[in-house]
């Protein structure tokens, strides 16, 4: 069986007030043209379709188009989880009206799918979290754990025949327990499949391993699933990456650069092929940059014009970066602008301004990221590898986002 895994696509998101609507779209066209291509026979969306509770009508409508298209006329399979950016309630509205092009979709951890036909496959049986499906004439078990919120949880265990120890145990015993019990439905003769919307790292901590919570983010060891998954589908965290330990767990990552810190690392979609009893084979497709995010660092402002005039005709989103040791006019801004429609800020660089670690500005006036990276020096007598900072300034941006 041919499996497409990707996540976190973010509809509706936008750069600084602009929409990335149109590169989306331009995504969309070429994932279903993959899909095309790979003769996918089960495609898995592991949350973050949408970048907010109430998407625009135009992601909304972009996003039933596409699924529309995926199904091939029901020949594939589509299923999807909401993360921690959807609307449960709104996203799976559609699910009983998508049964016929394939469409399965769960909003919560303990979602029930109705079992029956859809499109040209069959769910055979179902229950709390799971569903038993016949696709393309392999058996297949698929494991759905959206986003599970502390409160989400909390609201499925209240449904279980358990004490109140037990409902009261840490967000990693409760997953743990989850995924245990999920694991109870894998069938010997089926392909074991695990969705969820998590985050996952092994995280150590004076010595063992422990969740971390960080700007309503979890942290959860690699050891957390099942060890009879053939394949685990992951979403939340944006760089593709695989699970340490577990080569049969991977985040797919999100189609486009969302923010500067993004830009470093590449955008992909995952192929695998799966069988009842047997290693998966996993096939990593790369993405297109639809339209770059550069961060360009000019020596004047007139050194920021002539570079402006230089790229007119590219289709980029620009940061700027302008030392100088007065504030910039007016009219070189606008002039700036009127050359390169889609500068997103311009930042002059004074020549008292420092970002180095051992700046002598006062600590409140410090940037973040500054200041993390001078606590764990301080602390850990390094500095922070890069892909850590970038994690961590993830998934503070994640918490004020769900905040807001």
């Amino acid at each position: 069986m041919k499996i497409i895994h990707t996540a976190d696509w973010h509809l509706g998101k936008n750069l600084e007030g602009h929409s990335r609507l149109p590169e989306q779209e331009l995504f969309l066209k070429d994932f279903m043209r993959i899909c095309e291509e790979e003769q996918a026979d089960l495609i898995l969306i592991a949350g973050d379709i949408y970048d907010n509770y109430n998407p625009p009508a135009m992601a909304e409508q972009l996003f039933y188009d596409t699924l529309k298209r995926l199904s091939r006329d029901g020949s594939c399979m589509t299923v999807i989880i909401s993360g921690n950016h959807d609307n449960p309630e709104r996203l799976t509205a559609s699910g009983p009206l998508a049964k016929e092009h394939g469409i399965v979709m769960a909003g919560t951890p303990g979602t029930v799918v109705p079992p029956g036909q859809y499109g040209k496959n069959r769910i055979t049986g179902s229950g709390p979290g799971y569903i038993h499906a016949e696709i393309a004439g392999e058996k297949t078990d698929i494991l759905l754990v959206p986003f599970p919120s502390e409160k989400r949880l909390g609201e499925l265990y209240l449904n279980a025949a358990d004490d109140e120890a037990q409902k009261a145990e840490s967000y990693e015993k409760r997953m743990r327990l989850l995924f245990s019990r999920l694991a109870e439905e894998f069938r010997p003769d089926a392909i074991h499949l695990v969705m969820s919307h998590i985050f996952v790292m092994n995280s150590a901590g004076d010595g063992s391993e422990r969740s971390v919570q960080l700007g309503g983010s979890y942290l959860l060891p690699g050891d957390i699933f099942p060890e009879e998954a053939d394949y685990i589908a992951l979403g939340h965290v944006h760089k593709p990456q695989q699970v340490p330990g577990r080569r049969d767990a991977l985040y797919s990552g999100s189609p486009l650069h969302y923010n500067q810190r993004e830009i470093s690392f590449g955008n992909q979609i995952i192929a695998v092929t799966a069988h009842p009893g047997a290693d998966c084979q996993i096939k990593k497709i790369p993405l297109p940059v639809y339209k770059p995010i550069e961060i360009w660092r000019c020596k004047s402002p007139e050194d920021a014009l002539a570079r402006c005039e230089e790229h007119a005709g590219e289709d980029s989103w620009v940061y700027m970066e302008i030392e100088t040791d007065h504030y910039i006019h007016e009219e070189d801004i606008r002039a700036m602008k009127r050359l390169k429609a889609d500068i997103l800020s311009i930042r002059p660089i004074f020549p008292e301004d420092s970002s180095s670690l051992h700046s002598s500005e006062p600590m409140e006036d410090l940037p973040f990221e500054i200041l993390v990276q001078n606590y764990y020096k301080k602390k850990f007598q390094t500095d922070m590898e890069q892909e850590t900072l970038d994690l961590l300034l993830e998934i503070m941006q994640d918490g004020e986002e769900d905040e807001s």
